[in-house]
């Protein structure tokens, strides 16, 4: 894997902000989650953010049939935004400068997204933080990862998980599921392996994007899967 990285973009896990909670934001996996950003801030590589909103509402799990998909989806890059807020807090309190990009007009909360903005708040060396998705309903926050992850030119995108890779099923459920060290994109794509949603799949490998997933368990786990060190699956 490669080993030296100037730019990459951070998927977290909206429903691993939870904790042990059934719902909402845990103060010390939020500390973690900031921890483990400043470290890699500190090793002068650029970072972007996308955080989900599973802790709150997730827009594909609606099964309220008198709430629209559209509708949904909305509340979900909303939730977004909330976790957003608590980690640029967080981020802060820590010296990392870090700031929001909405694909949501909130001009109250936080700057709407642009190309030219991303582009220079990196150049001022700010963590940036992607937030309301991409502002549309019907693409999840694995699609607005990587747009913007090749948005702002990433090498790579790494995606924090409850699970240390790729299984070719649920290990959770299998104790016999096999786990890959690194896989194709083609063959995640045949295969259905539950890496990223096909879009986002599809459009890291026609950018040739690498895809990086590990499992977040501790402040040092962003730094370790940066390095090489420790279990993950790559994608390429």
């Amino acid at each position: 894997m490669k080993k030296t990285y100037k730019r990459i973009l951070l998927k977290l896990s909206g429903e691993g902000l939870m904790g042990n909670q059934p719902c909402g934001i845990d103060e010390k996996v939020l500390n973690i989650f900031a921890e483990s950003i400043k470290k890699v801030y500190a090793k002068d590589i650029s970072l972007c953010v996308v955080i989900g909103g599973g802790n709150f509402y997730r827009g594909v799990n609606n099964k309220n049939k008198d709430v629209s998909r559209s509708v949904a989806d909305q509340a979900g890059m909303i939730a977004t935004v909330i976790n957003a807020l608590f980690l640029k807090s967080a981020l802060l309190a820590k010296g990392v400068p870090a700031e929001i990009l909405s694909g949501l007009v909130i001009p109250q909360v936080a700057e709407t997204y642009s190309y030219r903005t991303a582009q220079r708040l990196l150049a001022q060396k700010n963590v940036i933080i992607f937030a309301g998705g991409t502002g549309n309903p019907y693409f999840t926050t694995d699609t607005g990862s990587a747009l913007r992850a090749l948005e702002t030119g990433c090498d790579a995108l790494f995606k924090a998980t409850q699970v240390d890779g790729v299984y070719d099923s649920d290990p959770k459920k299998n104790p016999k599921a096999k786990r890959y060290d690194e896989v194709s994109f083609d063959e995640v794509i045949a295969k259905g392996l539950k890496v990223m949603d096909i879009t986002a799949v599809s459009m890291a490998k026609e950018n040739n994007l690498p895809i990086i997933v590990f499992k977040q368990e501790n402040k040092d786990s962003l730094l370790n899967a940066l390095s090489g060190k420790g279990k993950y699956t790559l994608v390429k």
